[in-house]
């Protein structure tokens, strides 16, 4: 099971994918979205801010918030390690119900690219 700090790490890591995409890449790619990504183990969930390419002002809260960021993500902590590392395919996660994802179809397939 991931640790609060690998799933931390691993947040970071997609805040460097999306950093390391080219300019006109990155702005269409990440819209200026909120997002949280809840790691169901943990019961901890992560909260930020997609714009201009980059994950800001991510930080952890426990439990689930009261209030629903617009890019909403739901998986367990091993599964979000495994989809930034690109050893788990994010859309046979989603299919199979390893990740939950609560966003306009536009913004999961913006983000299926970006995993």
């Amino acid at each position: 099971m991931a640790t609060i700090e690998e799933c931390r790490a691993a947040l970071d890591r997609l805040a460097e994918n999306l950093a390391g995409t080219d300019g006109a890449s990155r702005a269409a790619a990440t819209p200026d979205r909120s997002l949280s990504c809840h790691v169901s183990d943990l019961d901890v969930t992560f909260t930020g801010h997609l714009s201009g390419g980059r994950l800001h002002e991510v930080r952890a809260v426990p439990g689930t918030p009261e209030r629903r960021e617009e890019i909403a993500l739901t998986m367990a902590g091993d599964d979000l390690v495994a989809l930034v590392d690109g050893r788990l395919n994010f859309a046979k996660a989603w299919a199979a119900g390893r990740v939950r994802v609560q966003a306009s179809l536009r913004d999961v397939l913006r983000l299926r690219s970006l995993l």
